[in-house]
């Protein structure tokens, strides 16, 4: 979670997301656009979290219908 606040697009490039990654790395080099750039980051963290839980939740309840 800090790496998504302090260098946000790196945090998005190590989650698979390049292209969001490099668009955030020129919005952070900016000063206004840091601040916008961390909370994307966070958000876009956070998004990856809840899609892993639906999967690992889908997973769950296809084994149990089985």
């Amino acid at each position: 979670m800090l790496l998504a606040i302090l260098l946000p697009g790196l945090s998005m490039m190590l989650h698979g997301h390049i292209l969001r990654g490099l668009l955030c790395f020129f919005l952070q080099f900016t000063l206004i656009g840091w601040l916008p750039a961390a909370i994307w980051g966070v958000a876009s963290r956070n998004q990856d979290l809840a899609e892993r839980r639906h999967r690992e939740t889908l997973e769950v309840l296809r084994a149990r219908g089985r």
